[in-house]
């Protein structure tokens, strides 16, 4: 390919390419676009990459690359002469920090690093005059955010979130047309600074450490729709004038210290789940009622009055009579309940037969279980519901609010929140690699009635009029377990009850899976496990090869494999069994026990090969995560032992050696019988 010298436009995105990037592209001398997204190329980058003069845009993202990002320079002189625009690498496996080159290339307008596995500072040499688009989310990045970051006028988007990112927000009043911004989960602190963009439509800072007082300025902000405030240190009272934006329809500032009353605007548009963890907040739902206020004594109560009326006792009459008015009158309060109770219930089932349930109304679940619901709305596609708690029309699916959590060889997943504020976990297939739709909802459907705690339910499906597939799901507002593992602060601290619980809670899984459904996951990894808000596992993309072309399901399978997840024998195996299941069992095992990334090489060995490496000789402490060798009250005996020896079992070269699952669970039931005896497992 090196000797077309012509060629200007390199286009092989969506397919199944595998291995290393010919270095003959980079030498191409007009080459002005190299598009390879979403395929499975692997290996590295040249450390000190020399752009071809004409290069405008580099998309690489979604693939298997690593190693370390290089050093952008021109063959001609340096990277301030670069003619890149769109620079996106994310959704790999890069390391090591961002070259300060990046922050030079004047003509860059798209830079997309994030969900890679970038560490130290951001640089703070950024003087692009173009830049609208900065996302490098979901790294190990730390420091402060650069002052020179705020100074690009042109930013619309910048999002930093799943960093260990701290320090103060800088001042940002150059920032006048930025759109959307996400600091989430990191450890920024201080007070937040006003905004000065009106375009300024998305802010989402959850999971830091910020402090004071809400400014009212926010309300400012006519184009805001979402605010997200959670889980950080807010002080004081929420600003009235924060009801007064039209347009905001997401809210939440949850899990502050925020005091005083909520404004009953907000109430009416907002529930109770946007305020609670407030211990000082009241009057945003029925169990939090605002106190009494005492009238102020009147001049005429301070002047002297008779001691007749002063003295004056109640008689047995007033008493009784007062008595029998209260209960009247909470006699008719329970009537007036039970009456609306009925008529809400009534009104819900006729618009469920109609297609048309009001999804701010939970519907019973005894009215869609057992039977599926199926529904088209205006968009003209299908809607099948399985059993659940609530029941969505397909317009009010489309129209949610969609935030993007991740991608993967099946499509892409989003989190989407409804108009009653609930939400749900939505993943659009990848529609050139689903089966035909007869057989797509032959499969689908009974995908649908699997049911157990440590299963993620899936709870609807949609059928485009264009052919799109989406498969939604219940929201686990914790996430993958992969990033509550490895993308978290330094102050979050997992102990070693919360690992063994989602050990315990995963195996119990995969013994429902194989005994009761005899199903075989076959790509189980850390990213496949998602937490509920108790940190309780569930199982992710179960069945989801059975929806699939094969070609698709051969190539989830290398992916495990660059991973770190997939058994030895698979390389040889077209179809994955029990004991590879267990095998990946194992991995994750070791990832909870170790805090290492299976992906991360060490040493030139897998995660398996490294842990044997070390207890080759003895067990010894040194391969356990520090945190938990930290408080040694939070381990009991050789639990930590035991388990380590169970995972090792687990990863045996030999399929022939690995456990069943369901020996797996008798094991943690020696290990600690408190944690498996409350919830019985099927097939044990």
């Amino acid at each position: 390919m090196g000797t077309l010298l012509s060629l200007r436009r390199i286009s092989l995105h969506d397919n199944l390419l595998s291995g290393p990037i010919p270095q003959s592209l980079w030498l191409l001398p007009n080459l002005r676009g190299l598009y390879l997204f979403n395929n499975r190329l692997s290996g590295s980058i040249p450390p000190s990459l020399v752009f071809t003069a004409s290069l405008q845009n580099l998309d690489l993202s979604n693939n298997n690359l690593n190693g370390t990002i290089p050093c952008i320079s021109n063959s001609t002189t340096s990277s301030s002469s670069s003619k890149i625009i769109r620079f996106n690498l994310s959704y790999n496996a890069f390391s090591g920090s961002i070259p300060p080159s990046i922050s030079l290339l004047p003509s860059l307008t798209f830079l997309a690093l994030q969900h890679n596995n970038l560490s130290g500072s951001i640089p703070d040499t950024w003087h692009q005059p173009l830049l609208k688009s900065f996302t490098i989310d979901h790294n190990f990045l730390t420091g402060s955010i650069p002052a020179s970051l705020t100074n690009m006028g042109n930013l619309e988007n910048i999002n930093l979130a799943h960093n260990h990112i701290d320090g103060v927000i800088p001042p940002n009043n150059n920032l006048t047309n930025l759109q959307i911004l996400d600091l989430s989960n990191n450890a920024i602190q201080g007070g937040l600074p006003s905004f000065t963009s009106s375009n300024l439509s998305v802010v989402i800072l959850d999971n830091n450490r910020f402090n004071g007082p809400i400014p009212p300025s926010l309300a400012t902000l006519s184009s805001l729709t979402q605010l997200s405030l959670s889980h950080n240190n807010f002080t004081g009272q929420i600003p009235k004038s924060i009801a007064q934006l039209n347009n905001l329809h997401s809210f939440n500032v949850s899990y502050n210290s925020l005091s005083g009353t909520v404004d009953s605007s907000l109430v009416k548009k907002f529930n109770s789940s946007s305020f609670v963890g407030n211990i000082e907040l009241c009057g945003y739902s029925v169990s939090t009622p605002c106190p009494a206020v005492s009238p102020t004594p009147s001049a005429s109560v301070l002047l002297p009055s008779n001691k007749k009326h002063e003295s004056r006792k109640l008689s047995t009459k007033d008493i009784i009579l007062i008595a029998a008015g209260a209960l009247l009158l909470v006699l008719l309060l329970l009537c007036c309940l039970l009456l609306c109770c009925l008529i809400r219930k009534r009104a819900a089932r006729s618009k469920s037969k109609k297609g048309k349930t009001d999804i701010s109304m939970p519907v019973p679940a005894a009215a869609v279980s057992g039977a599926d619901v199926v529904e088209s709305g205006e968009t003209g596609g299908k809607l099948v519901h399985f059993s659940g708690t609530f029941v969505f029309t397909a317009d009010d699916l489309l129209c949610a609010t969609a935030e993007i959590m991740g991608k993967s060889t099946y499509g892409t997943s989003y989190k989407a929140t409804l108009e009653d504020s609930n939400m749900v976990a939505v993943k659009r297939l990848r529609e050139k690699i689903t089966k035909p739709q007869k057989e797509f909802e032959t499969e689908v459907s009974e995908l649908g009635k699997i049911r157990h705690p440590n299963i993620l339910a899936l709870r609807a499906y949609y059928l485009g009029p264009k052919g799109e597939k989406l498969l939604v799901f219940d929201y686990m507002p914790h996430g993958s377990l992969a990033s509550f593992l490895h993308a978290r602060g330094p102050e979050s601290v997992i102990n070693w009850s919360t690992r063994l619980n989602v050990i315990v809670g995963i195996t119990k899984g995969l013994v429902f899976l194989h005994n009761e459904e005899n199903m075989v996951h076959g790509n189980l990894t850390s990213s496949n496990v998602l937490l509920d808000e108790q940190k309780n596992p569930a199982i992710a993309d179960v069945g989801l090869s059975r929806l699939m072309t094969n070609a698709a399901n051969t190539n989830v399978v290398a992916t495990a494999g660059t991973l770190g997840y997939r058994a030895p024998e698979m390389s040889k195996l077209k179809n994955a069994n029990t004991k590879a299941d267990v095998y990946s069992l194992g991995v994750i095992m070791l990832e909870l026990l170790t805090g290492k990334s299976p992906s991360e090489v060490t040493d030139g060995l897998d995660l398996p090969q490294w842990v044997a490496s070390i207890v080759k000789e003895e067990w010894s402490n040194e391969v356990f995560d520090l945190e938990l060798m930290g408080d040694p009250a939070n381990v009991a005996g050789d639990e930590l032992l035991n388990t380590l020896k169970l995972a090792m079992h687990c990863v045996d070269p030999s399929p022939e050696e690995r456990p069943e699952a369901g020996q797996v669970f008798e094991k943690l039931r020696d290990i600690k019988p408190e944690l498996v005896d409350d919830a019985p497992v099927a097939g044990v």
